[in-house]
């Protein structure tokens, strides 16, 4: 553990255990993707080194939920919903605003464990037979086809399915079909002229949510273990932790 003393540690009322805890959808990810760097973030407050801010991305997702929310007001649905045969309209909701805040989001306490779970969406939709649609937006920018058969994207696929089993959770009626809008950075034009243009797909995705509660059981029990758990297979973190410690050896 040496090797991780260099890393800052965050205050521990943000640590499992402290009162500023939480389950959040993306810390089950990192559990998905590698349990030892789970544990070293949330047990011991030691984090991954930190990312730049997509801040396009942020943007592009800002204006989207303005865009949907004027159709929400006025109960309508959206043309690109019209567009892809989508019955149903954007969900109106008094707590709608702190589900899509990432320090509150959508809660809820897991009773065996204790653990409050959250998740901050984008977007809820609902249909006629009162059943919610869970929907998160994507920018990218690619000359090929938008679709969700890469392997990196399980993760937006299990980021659905979090929110689908929360949602049902917090006692409200969703359907196993969530949607992702996708805006797509237009590059073929003949010259910026200071805007950048998009083209918006709606993909569908099924999701299941059976893996979620046997996965919120193995957190717990890794939390509450004082063993470091294994890398996840293929983690580039831990790896290059491995590498950098046998070079100090050598």
């Amino acid at each position: 553990m040496d090797i991780l003393s260099e890393y800052k540690r965050r205050n521990e009322k943000w640590n499992y255990g402290g009162p500023n805890w939480k389950l959040s959808r993306s810390k089950i990810d990192l559990f998905n993707e590698c349990p030892r760097c789970f544990y070293l973030d949330n047990k011991l407050g030691i984090r991954r080194p930190s990312m730049p801010p997509f801040n396009l991305n942020v943007a592009v997702d800002a204006l989207l939920k303005k865009e949907f929310d004027i159709y929400r007001a006025q109960k309508k649905p959206h043309p690109l919903m019209k567009k892809y045969k989508i019955e149903a309209i954007p969900f109106q909701h008094k707590e709608l605003e702190k589900w899509r805040d990432n320090f509150v989001g959508l809660q809820y306490l897991h009773e065996p464990t204790g653990m409050t779970i959250s998740g901050a969406i984008d977007d809820v939709w609902i249909n006629s037979r009162g059943e919610l649609y869970v929907v998160d937006y994507k920018a990218t920018s690619k000359d090929e086809e938008i679709t969700l058969d890469d392997k990196w994207k399980d993760g937006y696929k299990r980021q659905i399915e979090v929110y689908q089993w929360l949602f049902r959770q917090c006692g409200f009626e969703v359907s196993d079909t969530g949607y992702f809008v996708y805006a797509n950075g237009l590059k073929d034009k003949k010259s910026f002229d200071n805007k950048l243009e998009f083209d918006l797909t709606i993909l569908d995705h099924v999701g299941n949510t059976e893996w979620v509660e046997p996965t919120i059981f193995k957190i717990k029990e890794v939390l509450d273990g004082e063993e470091l758990p294994n890398p996840g297979k293929g983690c580039e973190h831990c790896a290059s932790h491995k590498f950098r410690s046998e070079v100090e050896n050598t």
